[in-house]
């Protein structure tokens, strides 16, 4: 069994199209996609955003 871990850059706008593309290009199987965030502070109060995705794939 072989592990792969991948990592996707995403901002807001294009979070969900990468994601998909990357997913349906996979050729293992998918075991978990982990969103990484970070704090943003604004004026009406704290959010986080995601950074990047971590994929692991079972080949």
């Amino acid at each position: 069994m072989k592990y792969l871990v991948h990592r996707i850059e995403v901002d807001e706008k294009t979070a969900q199209e990468k994601l998909e593309n990357f997913l349906n290009r996979l050729e293992g199987e998918i075991l978990a996609v982990t969103p990484i965030t970070t704090p943003k502070f604004l004026a009406m109060g704290a959010t986080s955003v995601v950074k990047y995705f971590l994929i692991v794939e079972k080949k």
